[in-house]
């Protein structure tokens, strides 16, 4: 573990430490839990990026046929 200083503006302090006593458990440990639940979900965010732009492009057409009309490209 290592340990790290950060500054709050007072209003964003008092909301952590109402927070962490809601919780029951500290306002570092609260941070802390915060910050690795975010780089989750960012390394979740990323990875399907990652995948769904390295997936090729889908035709829309097979060789020799004609391009789909219009419309049937937006029916619902």
């Amino acid at each position: 573990m290592r340990n790290v200083t950060i500054t709050l503006d007072e209003e964003t302090a008092r909301w952590a430490r109402l927070e962490a006593a809601r919780r029951d458990t500290s306002v570092s440990k609260l941070v802390g839990e915060m910050l690795r639940q975010h780089r989750a979900d960012s390394d979740r965010y990323e990875r399907a990026r990652r995948s769904f732009t390295g997936r090729a492009v889908g035709a829309l057409k097979g060789p020799g046929e004609p391009y789909p009309e219009r419309g049937s490209l937006y029916e619902r």
